[in-house]
């Protein structure tokens, strides 16, 4: 089979993993208070049953860069909400609303026109012992300048969970490339070593962040995530692993086409999830009830001839606006 079809199979499969993870670290933030720790999830099966999801999507997803560059897989990441769409609807027990289908279109369009552009080649370039740490200690001064307190932590942890993965992402591909390199270097190197621990840090920074963007709903923070993720990523291959658009100015036109569509079936997909996800408003307090009567009746308290109680208007008198007896 071609290389770029396992690449595009294997992501499709994976993409499918990251939202089933997506709707259920959204599910579980929902019913978790923000103030509980890290210690308090790993002790909820609904946290492992997301971490497992995302392990499994990973693990797909390194399979596809094994076969295809960052620009043809990275993008195929756009999926993941297009598959949180009915995977959320049907966890909410609704329908795929006009809108959200709207975007799906759109989303899949655009990618579409991207995979016609991209690189079909496997990958060879692999980045540099420098070339890692300079793209990790960039990364983490981002991550740091977007967790900083502020108004809308959740969609900046989004955008920093998505840059986080990306540049796993490609560092993964520089590690997977090179493990399976047969040119007879050594298997274990400091590059190596230094690339392995940069991808486990940041792999577990993205879901932790993700995590605490989804406090607040899964349609735009998801949308920034699938958004930021490829970018990060595909500018690292651009920029350092050699990976070009192929087909000349008319595949340019075509790629900035289909990102636009499928940026806007992206904002689409986040709107109709986060209408779907915003909770109705706060039902108003019952009205108390007031007894025309007051009840202060005590056990024992002297009463009228009638029965009534003394202090308290008899009830007949009362609703008929008749005098009160002194």
């Amino acid at each position: 089979m071609n290389a770029t079809l396992i690449a595009v199979a294997l992501s499709l499969v994976s993409a499918g993993a990251y939202a089933a993870a997506a709707v259920a670290q959204s599910r579980l933030a929902g019913r978790t208070d923000p103030s509980t720790g890290i210690l308090r999830l790993l002790g909820r099966g609904a946290w492992w049953s997301a971490v497992g999801l995302n392990a499994g999507g990973a693990l797909l997803h390194v399979a596809a860069l094994n076969y295809g560059p960052l620009t043809l897989v990275q993008p195929l990441g756009a999926l993941t909400l297009v598959a949180a769409v009915p995977l959320g609807a049907r966890a909410a027990g609704r329908r795929v609303g006009r809108t959200e289908w709207r975007g799906t279109v759109l989303t899949l369009l655009g990618l579409g026109a991207l995979l016609l552009t991209a690189g079909g080649s496997a990958p060879h370039e692999t980045l540099t012992l420098p070339a890692a740490l300079g793209v990790g200690a960039a990364t983490m001064a981002v991550v740091a300048g977007l967790s900083r307190p502020g108004a809308r932590p959740g969609l900046r942890h989004a955008a920093a969970s998505g840059i986080t993965s990306g540049v796993a992402s490609a560092l993964t591909q520089t590690l997977t490339v090179a493990v399976t390199d047969h040119s007879g270097g050594p298997l274990f190197s400091w590059r190596l070593l230094t690339v392995a621990l940069l991808v486990s840090a940041f792999a577990m920074g993205g879901l932790l962040l993700s995590q605490t963007a989804y406090r607040g709903g899964l349609g735009a923070p998801l949308a920034v995530v699938t958004l930021a993720n490829p970018v990060a990523a595909a500018a690292i291959g651009l920029a350092l692993l050699g990976e070009r658009l192929q087909g000349g100015p008319v595949s340019l036109v075509l790629a900035l086409l289909g990102t636009a569509a499928a940026v806007r079936g992206v904002i689409l997909l986040s709107r109709a999830q986060a209408h779907a996800t915003d909770p109705g408003e706060a039902a108003a307090p019952p009205v108390p009830v007031v007894d025309p009567v007051p009840s202060r009746l005590v056990i024992g308290s002297p009463r009228r001839a009638d029965g009534t109680p003394l202090g308290v208007e008899p009830l007949a008198a009362a609703r008929a606006g008749g005098p009160s007896h002194p």
